[in-house]
């Protein structure tokens, strides 16, 4: 989530997987069950921790974490949280994994995103939290990210938000340029020729490379090229959902009717302020950060469901955070308990929706006051009745691979080569499986294409 270079994004993807090359190699070489090490323990066990107090270092990016540590430090008085912004994702998760396979310095509980937190599983950097009643709180989070932060009987976290993936888009633009709401990509393609060629200074969005862009929309698309059971994996980029994306956004790529911009960069910002780019193709977590940053668009931008292949509502998810106890923890109990409250009490959702955040919770989400919110920033639309009916619509049997961390740093220097030239996708997405593959071989997993 920040803006790159293609010299930059080499040197980020070489440190990335020089750093997490471990998480894997330590998944690899034991022949434990993860989920085998649950503290025995109960919820009455976390109560007595807050009660006796102690330190605790939080790391998380989200806009909303120290008020909810500060909200946490008031009802607990005898409990002190450190929060840490150790970096964004990969930043992140590189300064975490070089922590743990030092012994020392990793916090207490870090934020880690749903597509890397098998990962940090295979290599027993997280605690489970079976042991402390937490398969209580299955019912108030959302199945689908349930199930990410699970596997078996284990519980590695506890979900804070989702991200189904929804469109915003630019209504003044479109209203000038006599576009319509898209409801299939055909239809969007077809914006995004008409805008362009209205005015080639506009573009329909941006898209300068990023897997965690392309892969939602891979499993939107009916993709599923990636399916892992222990450590055989296989690896399919051009199956047949998974060339149906390819192809559709060849359309635009090809002759250049997307904007070259990164995502998240002072760029981005500006082309979103000014009306460059006329739509943001993106999770549910993202019209908050939009009328925090893009002050500019008030009253212009609305939400639509994503386009589909067959004008139906299916979509997939982008993004999305759980919190996890890390395993270097010296108090486990507080540790969990403090993650019990952070994700899961009223108070601390409250705060997080406050800051602009998609609850994972199911009872915020059907909340007639939640979805009943008019925000002026989106023209009084009840977006959230959009973001909700989406969270309902995720297409399901999506899997990440058990070391997406690794293989998304390499996307840059495999399927980014056709963003660079404006050529094929498919040749792009490859070379990406033949670096997957061969890497996945050589830490020791049993890797078919």
């Amino acid at each position: 989530m920040t803006r790159s270079t293609s010299t930059t994004r080499k040197a980020a993807s070489a440190l990335t997987a020089a750093a997490l090359t471990a998480i894997t190699l330590a998944g690899c070489g034991s022949g434990d069950d993860p989920g085998s090490g649950a503290p025995a323990g109960s919820a009455a066990d976390l109560d007595a921790a807050l009660a006796e107090g102690g330190e605790l270092t939080y790391w998380t990016w989200t806009p909303s974490g120290q008020a909810q540590a500060d909200a946490f430090m008031e009802e607990y008085p005898n409990v002190t949280v450190t929060v840490v912004n150790a970096g964004t994702a990969t930043e992140e998760y590189t300064k975490l994994q070089n922590a743990i396979k030092a012994g020392s310095g990793a916090p207490d509980v870090a934020q880690i995103e749903y597509y890397a937190l098998q990962q940090f599983v295979l290599s027993e950097s997280l605690l489970d939290v079976s042991g402390y009643g937490f398969g209580d709180l299955e019912e108030e989070y959302t199945a689908s990210t349930w199930s990410a932060v699970t596997s078996g009987d284990a519980i590695w976290g506890l979900p804070q938000d989702s991200g189904p993936m929804v469109l915003l888009y630019n209504k003044e633009i479109f209203d000038q340029f006599g576009l319509e709401v898209p409801a299939t990509w055909d239809d969007y393609v077809a914006a995004a020729e008409k805008l362009h060629a209205a005015d080639p200074s506009k573009y329909i969005t941006n898209d300068a490379g990023d897997p965690g862009f392309a892969q939602p929309l891979i499993w939107q698309a009916g993709g599923r090229p990636y399916q892992t059971d222990g450590t055989a994996v296989t690896v399919d980029l051009q199956d047949e959902g998974t060339k149906r994306w390819a192809d559709t956004w060849n359309r635009m790529l090809e002759p250049g009717l997307l904007a070259d911009v990164p995502t998240w960069s002072d760029d981005w910002w500006k082309a979103l302020s000014d009306g460059t780019v006329a739509t943001i193709v993106t999770g549910a977590w993202m019209p908050g950060i939009l009328e925090g940053s893009v002050p500019d668009g008030a009253g212009k931008w609305r939400v639509a469901p994503l386009p589909s292949y067959d004008g139906s509502a299916t979509t997939a998810e982008n993004g999305g955070s759980a919190q996890a106890v890390i395993k270097q923890t010296e108090n486990p109990e507080l540790a969990a308990a403090f993650l019990r409250w952070l994700n899961s009490s009223e108070e601390s959702v409250d705060v997080f929706l406050d800051n602009g955040g998609f609850p994972s919770t199911t009872a915020h989400l059907s909340s007639p006051e939640f979805l009943e919110e008019t925000p002026e920033y989106f023209g009084g639309q009840k977006i959230n009745e959009v973001l909700v009916d989406a969270s309902e619509n995720v297409a399901t049997g999506w899997q990440y691979l058990p070391f997406q961390v690794y293989a998304n740093s390499v996307f840059p220097d495999t399927v980014g080569t056709a963003y660079t030239g404006k050529s094929d996708l498919n040749a792009g997405l490859q070379a990406w499986q033949e670096q997957i593959v061969s890497y996945g071989s050589s830490q020791g997993f049993s890797v078919n294409k």
